[in-house]
């Protein structure tokens, strides 16, 4: 019996000892990294991830949530036409030489942001939508503090080097983390390898992703990459395949080709090792609000996204949940956030998620109280 004790003391300690040797082969070039799954948004892997450094385009994926922000919202349309000033003309580094006086629409904007880096596309933007590039910047650094990152900040919208302008491993899985499960409309465009701007001109431009990852990893839909002499060549890929979305964040890497085999080995080692078990699905009917004053009594509540727990139990019958709604008042919009659901198991929280409302309510007028009486009336209620 001993020996047998001692024989599985030996198997654990080289197990350990090869998934250690394992994680320190991944990103041996990179400054700092990270490797996140994106529901639960537990850390699979990580190196220097609080480390403050130059993160290059990466910055852009806070510019792009403020874009999709403003259409969710309907402030701005992607067939808005967007006038091109001469600052934004004037940037350097990854652009698609737009000239000052330009028209072009938030789309094909958003296109040269995500696909080419473009620095002038995403100044452009920040004008159209805050007046200036410095308003717009505020904005983002706003927008970060309310995301609860720690280890950022910026002194512009393009992710040019300057001073002041610095982010982390663990803020930029984070960020992006944000912009897939809150904007997904940002894959539309993150995962084209390759289009055209000004089609039907004779400024043709020729649009191809800067990652390459897109069109060589299985699952492969994004993110942003990034390269300026501070920050080294950056980048934040995400891939899915099954019910699994991973994030894979490399800061500082040497060179474009590194930069890609370690993003590579990076995910590779997370799908092989990283099991997840979808408790409830996105959609799923959690629950009924009774509202007695709104157009609708039983209003269904639905899960936002999949309900899972990264190597979790294998029981689900142990599983016990909570749900929990914030307060409100009517109006409330098709698909807002009303609440959440946690999953705990031996009393341990292992998982929750934001559930949200399945039809837009509003609050019943005069008119509608006396067809309710009506109806009532006709169906002998009353």
């Amino acid at each position: 019996m001993r020996k047998f004790i001692f024989f599985i003391f030996l198997f654990y300690i080289f197990s350990f000892s090869i998934l250690v040797s394992a994680q320190e082969k991944l990103i041996p070039n990179a400054t700092s990294g990270i490797l996140m799954e994106i529901n639960s948004g537990k850390i699979i892997f990580e190196r220097e991830k609080d480390k403050e450094v130059s993160i290059a385009s990466l910055t852009k994926m806070v510019a792009q949530i403020i874009i999709l922000e403003e259409i969710e919202k309907g402030s701005i349309k992607w067939d808005d036409m967007v006038t091109v000033s001469k600052n934004a003309s004037d940037m350097g580094g990854s652009q698609i030489y737009l000239e000052q006086g330009e028209k072009m629409s938030v789309e094909d904007l958003m296109k040269g942001i995500s696909v080419a880096s473009g620095n002038d596309a995403v100044v452009a933007m920040a004008e159209f939508i805050s007046g200036t590039e410095e308003k717009f910047v505020k904005r983002m650094n706003r927008t970060v503090r309310k995301l609860g990152l720690k280890h950022t900040h910026f002194s512009n919208c393009t992710g040019l080097d300057e001073e002041n302008h610095y982010s982390s491993a663990y803020d930029m899985a984070m960020i992006a983390r944000e912009l897939i499960m809150n904007h997904s409309e940002i894959l539309r465009f993150s995962s084209i390898y390759e289009d055209y701007l000004r089609e039907n001109t004779d400024r043709k431009f020729w649009l191809v992703n800067t990652n390459k990852l897109v069109s060589q990893y299985e699952g492969c839909d994004g993110l942003k990459t990034g390269h300026t002499d501070n920050a080294g060549y950056c980048l934040a890929a995400t891939s899915k395949r099954d019910n699994v979305r991973l994030i894979g964040i490399v800061l500082g890497e040497k060179d474009s080709k590194v930069r890609n085999s370690e993003t590579i080995n990076l995910l590779d080692y997370g799908f092989n090792n990283v099991k997840v078990n979808v408790l409830k699905r996105k959609g799923s009917i959690i629950d009924y609000l009774s509202l007695e004053k709104a157009n609708i009594k039983n209003v269904p509540i639905l899960l936002k996204n999949d309900l899972i727990v990264i190597d979790g139990p294998s029981n689900k019958k142990e599983i016990k949940y909570k749900v929990q709604f914030n307060n409100y008042n009517l109006p409330i919009k098709k698909k807002t956030v009303i609440g959440n659901i946690k999953a705990f198991y031996k009393k341990n929280l292992i998982s929750e998620e934001d559930l949200i409302i399945g039809e837009s309510i509003r609050k019943i007028d005069y008119f509608d109280l006396l067809k309710e009486q009506l109806i009532n009336l006709l169906l002998g209620n009353i």
